[in-house]
C-alpha cells in the first residue's frame, strides 16, 4: 500500500506516531476519448483562451472567482501561511458511540498503522476503544485540506474515516416533492413489515457484485476477440396500483425462492420437482454434444475474463486525497 499521509493521533498528553494508507480503491473501468476519423486516443490542453496558447504547470496559479470574471489570486506561500503545524496531527476532540452518527456524514475510509517506536501506544488506544465501545471524533487536515474525522476500531487495525462538516451536509427541507405528514393503510403496513421480514438477513458484502462492470468487461473481451455482443433488453415492469397486491406478490415471491432455507409462512410442504425421463435426456445430451463447442459456450454463458486495467495517471498531474 501507498503511504498517503504521514502524522500522529494525539488524545490528551499521548502521541501515536501513524501511516495512513487508503482503504478502498476505485474499480471503476475508464474510456477514453478516441478520434473516430483516425482512432488516437484525445488529450486535454491547458490552454489560455486570451494568450491563445498552452499554459505550462510552472505558470499556472490559483484565484477565486468572487464575482462572474473577477478573480482574486493566491501565491503559493499565502496559502502555505494557512497551513499550521496541526495539520500532522489528528486531535481527537471527543468519544462518541458509533450509531450515533449518520452515514450521510461519511466521506472516505483510511487505515491507521503505527509509525516509528509508536507500536505500543497504538496497540493501547486500539484495546481502549474496543473495551469501551467508542469512537473518536478527531480533526485532520490532509494536503491542505481540513476535515473532521471519525477513528474506529476495524479488526486489529485502526480506522479513520472523513466526514462532512454539517454546514456541508444539505437539510432535508429542501428536497422537493417529499410527501405530507399522514397515516398509511394499517393491512398495507403489515403487509410490509411481513416483506421487511421475509427480505431481512445478515450483512454479507461478499454477495453483493458490480453488474455493470462485469458487463463492461464481458463486452471489452468480446470486442477484443472481435465477435458480435448483444445484451438482451430488460423486461419493463408495469406500474402496479394496487399497493396491497403488489406486497403480497412480493411475499409469495419471496417464499417461493428455492435457495431460502426457512421455512414458508403457509406451511406447505416443498415437492420435489420430477425428473425428466431417461430418453429426453438422453437426447438433449446427445443434442449438447453434436453443437459446436463456441455455440455450447455461448449458452453456458462461458466468456473470455479480463481484468480492469489500472488507470494511469499523468505523471504531471497532482493527486488529492479526499
Amino acid at each position: 500500500m501507498h503511504t498517503v499521509w504521514k502524522g500522529a493521533i494525539s488524545f490528551g498528553l499521548v502521541h501515536v506516531p501513524v501511516k495512513m494508507f487508503s482503504a478502498t480503491e476505485d474499480k471503476d473501468i475508464s474510456l477514453r476519448y478516441i478520434h473516430k476519423e483516425c482512432g488516437s486516443p484525445l488529450s486535454y490542453v491547458r490552454k489560455c483562451p486570451v494568450c491563445d496558447k498552452e499554459v505550462a504547470w510552472e505558470e499556472i496559479g490559483k484565484g477565486y472567482e468572487y464575482e462572474k470574471g473577477k478573480f482574486v489570486l493566491f501565491d503559493k506561500e499565502e496559502l502555505d501561511q494557512l497551513t499550521d503545524e496541526s495539520s500532522k496531527s489528528i486531535t481527537i476532540l471527543d468519544f462518541v458511540d458509533l450509531t450515533e452518527i449518520d452515514p450521510i456524514y461519511f466521506q472516505k475510509t483510511y487505515y491507521l498503522s503505527p509509525d516509528q517506536a509508536g507500536t505500543n501506544a497504538y496497540r493501547l488506544l486500539m484495546e481502549a476503544m474496543r473495551q469501551t465501545g467508542k469512537i473518536g471524533i478527531a480533526k485532520i487536515s490532509i494536503r491542505s485540506k481540513s476535515s473532521l474525522a471519525a477513528i474506529r476500531v476495524l479488526e486489529d487495525c485502526l480506522a479513520i474515516e472523513t466526514i462532512f462538516y454539517p454546514d456541508e451536509v444539505r437539510p432535508v427541507s429542501q428536497v422537493p416533492g417529499l410527501p405530507e405528514a399522514g397515516t398509511v393503510n394499517d393491512k398495507e403496513l403489515d403487509m410490509a413489515k411481513l416483506l421487511i421480514s421475509q427480505l431481512s438477513t445478515p450483512f454479507d458484502p461478499a454477495k453483493y457484485t458490480d453488474d455493470y462492470r462485469q458487463r463492461m468487461l464481458d463486452l471489452i473481451s468480446h470486442k477484443i476477440a472481435g465477435e458480435e455482443f448483444h445484451i438482451a433488453p430488460a423486461k419493463q415492469e408495469s406500474n402496479v396500483i394496487d399497493l396491497m397486491a403488489a406486497l403480497q406478490a412480493s411475499i409469495q415471491a419471496v417464499q417461493h425462492i428455492p435457495t431460502d432455507p426457512g421455512p414458508s409462512l403457509t406451511g406447505t410442504k416443498k415437492t420435489k420437482t420430477k425428473a425428466a425421463p431417461a430418453a429426453k435426456r438422453k437426447t438433449a445430451k446427445s443434442k449438447a454434444a453434436a453443437e459446436p463447442a463456441d455455440q455450447q459456450n455461448e449458452a453456458s454463458g462461458t466468456i473470455p475474463v479480463i481484468a480492469p486495467k489500472p488507470k494511469r495517471r499523468s505523471p504531471k498531474s497532482k493527486t488529492t486525497v479526499s
